[in-house]
């Protein structure tokens, strides 16, 4: 028992910066109408009619079994298998695909079945939110390698300095929340012959975790590569939620290339993870709509317009912004050490940011291009307002 409550407290401490934003100034502005909300992303437009005609083409039983106990269903697993060997130029197998309710759950599936009690597990800070206490809640060891703003370069040293005999997994998350980086072919070959030479070294196998969420929410005309194409130990991690801007309809995936080893050992481990987790898998009408779900976007033009906007502005008056490659998010440097004071004041002027200290990088501050393009506006004038508070002009 003493084991268990430690890993508890833990993983409550792990949290405890989320809690501590999403119980107070969230709650406290977020259904405030006059707020500016840039703090996650969540859709501040109706959701997009092509979703909606999608879920009521499907609501309608076929047979008796429509809403039976689904596990995950052959056609929707067809459907992800294509759309991945379009993506990647790989031929998935649908039986490596595992339906899931959401990338979090796809997330805790894959660590449960790729981890056993004690292994480390390395995770790029500044990370999501959850990625420590997941670790912790496999039983396993959470190790940091730091990403150096505004940037977000992966470290290469660090990250071959951070394995140890005990390292079983490394966690990529690329389009990366919440920096915004798309980690290009190059440094993904690169981590994979670290990661090929390391395994070597260690004498035990290292898989990759790939949570690509936001995989085709890219700017500029960029290319996506999942490091699967790459490194044959990858597990792909998926939310549907990003996409499709419906973060509260839980589903997503995760899938093995054809190139993993001992691929049906591991089809019987993440089964095994999924019912002992509490049937992580999703709800039958979103599987019966995925095919033509897979075919549907929110407007990833718009969110590039968006930062088109932003960014300059928040650069002309006086702060230092990222200009992201992919994802929903800007970092920007608050203009004093202190980020939950500097965001304490931008609440002040109705604007609502993620302070960085929640996504372990204090002194800077996480605006979500999901706020509508009226809150973009508004929250100009906010961050202006701010700034001046802090200036005394």
């Amino acid at each position: 028992m003493a084991g268990a409550r430690d890993r508890t407290d833990r993983i409550r401490q792990s949290i405890a910066p989320f809690m501590r934003f999403f119980a107070g100034p969230y709650t406290a502005l977020a259904g405030d109408a006059a707020t500016a909300n840039f703090a996650v992303g969540n859709p501040h437009d109706m959701a997009l009619p092509g979703y909606v005609d999608a879920l009521h083409r499907h609501l309608d039983p076929r047979d008796t079994e429509w809403f039976a106990y689904k596990t995950s269903e052959p056609p929707a697993r067809r459907a992800v298998a294509r759309t991945l060997a379009a993506r990647t130029g790989l031929d998935w197998d649908p039986e490596d695909i595992a339906m899931t309710n959401g990338g979090f759950a796809a997330i805790a599936v894959a660590l449960k079945a790729l981890l056993n009690p004690g292994d480390e597990a390395i995770f790029l800070t500044p990370p999501w939110f959850f990625y420590e206490m997941l670790i912790l809640a496999a039983d396993a060891v959470p190790v940091r390698v730091r990403l150096e703003p505004p940037r977000f370069e992966l470290d290469f040293a660090a990250i071959e300095a951070a394995v140890t005999p005990r390292t079983r997994l490394v966690l990529l998350n690329s389009p990366h929340n919440p920096g915004g980086r798309v980690y290009p072919a190059d440094d993904l070959q690169r981590l994979a012959d670290l990661l090929a030479g390391a395994s070597a070294r260690i004498g035990a196998p290292i898989h990759l975790l790939s949570d690509e969420p936001y995989n085709r929410i890219v700017f500029d005309g960029r290319s996506y590569h999942s490091p699967a194409e790459f490194y044959p130990r990858t597990v792909v991690t998926y939310s549907y939620g990003k996409t499709l801007l419906a973060p509260g309809m839980r589903i997503g995936y995760l899938a093995m290339p054809p190139s993993m080893p001992e691929r049906e050992r591991l089809r019987e481990e993440i089964f095994i993870a999924q019912l002992s987790g509490g049937w992580l898998f999703p709800n039958a009408l979103l599987q019966h709509a995925i095919d033509d779900l897979e075919r549907l976007s929110i407007d990833v033009g718009a969110l590039e317009r968006r930062r088109d906007r932003l960014v300059p502005a928040l650069r002309a008056l006086g702060y230092e912004a990222t200009l992201p490659e992919g994802t929903f998010y800007v970092m920007a440097r608050a203009p004093f050490d202190d980020d939950l004071a500097f965001c304490e004041r931008l609440n002040r002027h109705k604007v609502l940011v993620l302070p960085g200290s929640v996504v372990e990088l204090p002194g800077w501050f996480r605006i979500s291009l999901t706020a509508s393009d009226e809150m973009v506006e508004r929250g100009i004038g906010g961050f202006a307002a701010a700034v001046r508070d802090v200036s005394g002009v």
